[in-house]
């Protein structure tokens, strides 16, 4: 198992994302964050089908910060019930892995 992860997670727009990848970039609780162009996003809430324009973030991180990348978001994300997965991240290029591990707390 890998050392690291995304946090995958989907906002209503630029701005509430934008507030929430710098957030966690400066607390160095992510390395990088990567938001999408708007997706259009299908989904049941309350009983109804939903339709929606939404930004997807990918939060670069280390496992063992996850939990904490989780709930840093979830005091400024605006959506009552909000998406947060954690995906495994199998492999990648030892010098890009170092830097994410050299920008996220406990880093080298």
């Amino acid at each position: 198992m890998s050392d690291y992860v995304f946090v995958y997670s989907t906002f209503p727009d630029q701005a509430s994302a934008l507030t929430v990848a710098e957030h966690l970039v400066d607390a160095k609780l992510a390395a990088c964050a990567n938001l999408s162009a708007p997706i259009t996003s299908v989904y049941a809430w309350q009983g109804k089908r939903e339709t929606a324009t939404e930004i997807a973030a990918l939060f670069k991180t280390r496992r063992a910060l996850a939990e904490q990348v989780i709930a840093a978001a979830r005091q400024l994300h605006p959506y009552e019930v909000p998406c947060f997965l954690v995906l495994p991240i199998e492999s990648g290029s030892p010098d890009y892995l170092a830097w994410v591990r050299a920008q996220t707390l406990g880093g080298p």
